[in-house]
């Protein structure tokens, strides 16, 4: 190999190395464009829909922040945990989560969404603005898209607002609402989780 190769392949590899230890540190809505792609491009592929799910597990355990999602849904019942149920908790919900994110969103076959604006909030949350591309089938839709972004080489994405309509929230109420009506027995939630992610 002459000196003049070995020089662009070593220059290549400064390149691409550079470029993976940056690839967090990005703009969130350069982060949330990313990712969407990368969903987009799985659902659009010749894949089973069993193949998409599991690709979209791992889409939403690199970029999605699961465990805090799950503590916000517990709302204040979280203080009420003790380390044994706070750790069968934290497992059952990145499975209830897991298996109902991938589900549904495995049921589209292409999503175009495109990110239109950002609004940074304060130093740990950015909001990203995007549009879901209207089909012939469908209307255009709203997503806002909250990213934590306290870690900036780690951003994570903490919510989805659709419509206005927040699914954190949503969540946290029917939470709220399965333990209110089993007297405040939060194994009642967890057995409510395993079932779902059971079927």
């Amino acid at each position: 190999m002459s000196a003049k190769k070995v020089l662009t392949t070593i220059s290549s590899l400064i390149i691409f190395f550079s470029c993976v230890g940056n690839a967090h540190s990005i703009e969130p809505d350069v982060f949330v464009q990313s990712t969407v792609n990368r969903a987009a491009k799985t659902l659009s592929g010749n894949l089973s829909k069993n193949e998409r799910i599991e690709k979209l597990k791992e889409i939403a355990k690199e970029t999605v922040d699961i465990r805090g999602i799950g503590l916000y849904s517990l709302g204040a019942y979280r203080n009420d945990l003790n380390d044994d149920q706070k750790k069968k908790y934290e497992k059952a919900f990145e499975h209830y989560f897991l298996k109902s994110f991938s589900s549904r969103l495995a049921e589209y076959s292409n999503p175009e969404i495109e990110v239109v604006s950002k609004k940074k909030i304060n130093k740990n949350y950015t909001m990203v603005n995007s549009l879901l591309v209207a089909t012939e089938s469908r209307p255009a839709v709203k997503i806002d898209w909250r990213v934590y972004t306290k870690n900036p080489e780690n951003l994570l994405i903490r919510d989805l607002i659709i419509e206005g309509l927040s699914l954190a929230r949503t969540q946290k109420e029917e939470f709220a609402s399965i333990i209110n009506s089993n007297d405040g027995d939060i194994d009642a939630l967890l057995k409510n989780l395993n079932n779902f992610s059971n079927k």
